[in-house]
């Protein structure tokens, strides 16, 4: 039997948020914990997540919270080993490369594919 994957998604958008959590849900492996803040998630982060999905473009719903770039980094301080998914409508190559230059493992843009594509990262 698999173990199970304790999944992070962390995007501000609560309509696209919910989409995808019930998207990753779908697998009996995955348990997935929604945060609309980079901040509540690193508060959660010694539960260990296996994967975190975080939105670039956070920083919508509290002005005063870091963006998703901010959060990386912490994310990065904290724990080395999870792997972390960059999500965004942002399609410039520049953007990408700056997130994977910070350590996210991989870069998503938000579009009709980005399902299949986290699915394909995380090994559904």
């Amino acid at each position: 039997m698999s173990k199970e994957r304790l999944i992070y998604i962390v995007d501000d958008d609560a309509m696209y948020t919910e989409m995808l959590k019930d998207h990753l849900s779908k697998d009996p492996r995955n348990k997935v914990v929604a945060f609309s803040t980079g901040e509540a998630c690193l508060k959660s982060m010694f539960e260990e997540p296996a994967y975190v999905v975080l939105d670039y473009n956070l920083n919508q719903v509290e002005k005063e919270a870091r963006n998703g770039l901010e959060i990386l980094e912490q994310i990065r301080k904290q724990d080395k080993g999870v792997r972390v998914i960059m999500l965004s409508s942002q399609e410039r190559y520049g953007v990408a490369l700056q997130t994977i230059s910070k350590g996210a493992e991989q870069y998503v843009v938000k579009d009709t594919s980005a399902f299949d594509k986290i699915d394909e990262i995380i090994g559904a």
